[in-house]
């Protein structure tokens, strides 16, 4: 029963981490910008450290499983 939360949490991460990974690796091969108004190595870098950030926080959700 307590893992359930634990499992709730994991999926909505990775997933969220996922799809920003993959949205922003899209974005910036087709040279298209990641965020309006900001440079676009800037706001890359960070939409992907956030991505990675989740994903690595998902994990950790599942490894305390």
């Amino acid at each position: 029963m307590e893992s359930e939360p634990a499992i709730f949490a994991g999926v909505v991460f990775s997933l969220f981490g996922g799809a920003l990974l993959a949205w922003t690796v899209m974005r910036v091969r087709r040279h298209l910008p990641v965020a309006e108004g900001v440079r676009p190595v800037s706001s890359a870098t960070l939409a992907s450290v956030v991505a990675v950030l989740a994903l690595a926080l998902g994990a950790w959700c599942f490894s305390r499983l």
